[in-house]
């Protein structure tokens, strides 16, 4: 049999296809380990909090929430989380008011520090709430994000 270069690409093509064939089946079955839809389709807020393993939480001051006072576009509110607890293994933002109230869960690994920043849909003037979760227990903040027709605070 003769070698060409030809023939090199396409079975160096074939086994880079078998590869990526079975790495993408091994990483959906890893994603599929854990399954947080259930925390995502809640829709009471005890529901969530519950489907996230949350029973008991309680205020805390070391947890900086930013959001704005009046969102302009409901669509996209911006929200930043600055957790100071020691400890901190995860962030969940939740919408009160949203159909579905789990907006985001945030895994923080050791070692990192514990801030998240992204935009969340909020439906109508509704609390946001930052859920976290330490080694030491579960502690939120809360804010009160006033949803309005282009922003004009009427």
């Amino acid at each position: 049999m003769k070698k060409t270069r030809r023939g090199f690409l396409a079975l160096t093509g074939q086994l880079g296809l078998a590869a990526a064939t079975l790495a993408t089946g091994l990483f959906s079955r890893l994603a599929q380990a854990v399954d947080a839809r259930p925390a995502f389709e809640a829709t009471s807020f005890k529901e969530a909090l519950a489907s996230i393993g949350v029973t008991e939480h309680k205020a805390s001051a070391e947890i900086i929430l930013k959001a704005p006072d009046i969102a302009e576009n409901g669509a996209v509110v911006p929200v930043e989380v600055t957790s100071k607890l020691p400890g901190t293994r995860s962030i969940a933002l939740l919408v009160e008011k949203n159909p579905h109230q789990m907006s985001a869960e945030f895994m923080i690994p050791e070692g990192t520090e514990a801030f998240v920043s992204t935009r969340l849909k909020v439906a109508e003037t509704s609390d946001v709430y930052a859920v976290v979760k330490t080694d030491a227990g579960v502690f939120h903040a809360a804010k009160v994000v006033k949803v309005t027709l282009g922003g004009c605070g009427g």
